[in-house]
């Protein structure tokens, strides 16, 4: 499931790009298929970067690639070990709500990127969200949880105060806004639940499959009832002269 639109994004070949907070690899992997493009994925979770190993791997074995390279590292989103504009893109997806000192987090992936040069960033939508926080305490209370909910206005106005310009922006995954919500209503934790485990294995099934009446229907939804605000954004060069 990728949620950054990466066919927006004028990727390349030699393209260095960091997927910070890659998880188990779902965008590295997506932009690792671009040619001959350098992808990078890290991550504060040793167990998620294993997982992202395996399915790296798994897109060499069966050449499901562009020919060109992947690496992984654990590594923090306030303090990354990377060079001043060092890389050509970089994608931030479902992080930002995660971290305590968001603005130092900004901080470091503007430092990263190679001015003029394109960031993505996606964040849960506002109200579907709120509606999760209002439903259930527990989702909220997880280890490494989500600790605050951002209104569009707020995230542009983070990223631009910080040197980069808004360009784009669209929702996405309107299908499991409504699974979020039924989770939350009988209790995020459990996993006895027909119902809910019934609609999880029907977004497995999307995520494998793709089905082309299911992704019309998540496209016309996606405005209005989208679960991730995806933001698209430049770094500007009149504030990042080299």
């Amino acid at each position: 499931m990728v949620t950054v639109d990466l066919k927006k994004l004028g990727i390349k070949p030699g393209y260095r790009i960091l997927d910070i907070g890659c998880g188990s690899g779902r965008h590295t992997c997506a932009a690792y298929r671009f040619k001959k493009v350098i992808a990078i994925g890290a991550d504060v979770n040793a167990a998620e970067l294993t997982a992202a190993k395996e399915r790296l791997q798994l897109h060499d074995k069966y050449n499901q690639n562009g020919g060109g390279r992947w690496g992984l590292t654990m590594a923090n989103v306030n303090a990354l070990p990377f060079a001043d504009n060092y890389f050509d893109l970089v994608i931030c997806a479902e992080v930002l709500e995660h971290i305590a000192d968001d603005r130092q987090a900004v901080s470091e992936i503007i430092r990263v990127l190679k001015p003029g040069h394109n960031l993505a960033v996606s964040v849960p939508r506002f109200w579907p969200e709120r509606i999760c926080w209002a439903l259930s305490a527990a989702y909220t209370q997880t280890d490494n949880g989500h600790i605050r909910i951002y209104r569009k206005k707020k995230l542009i106005a983070l990223l631009e105060n910080s040197g980069m310009k808004c360009w784009a922006s669209h929702y996405a995954h309107s299908l499991h806004t409504p699974y979020w919500w039924l989770k939350c209503l009988l209790g995020p934790d459990r996993s006895d639940l027909a119902t809910v485990n019934l609609y999880h294995r029907f977004l497995a099934w999307d995520i494998i499959k793709q089905p082309y009446p299911v992704a019309w229907i998540d496209k016309l939804l996606n405005p209005i009832l989208g679960k991730s605000l995806v933001v698209y954004f430049k770094k500007r060069l009149d504030r990042f002269a080299r």
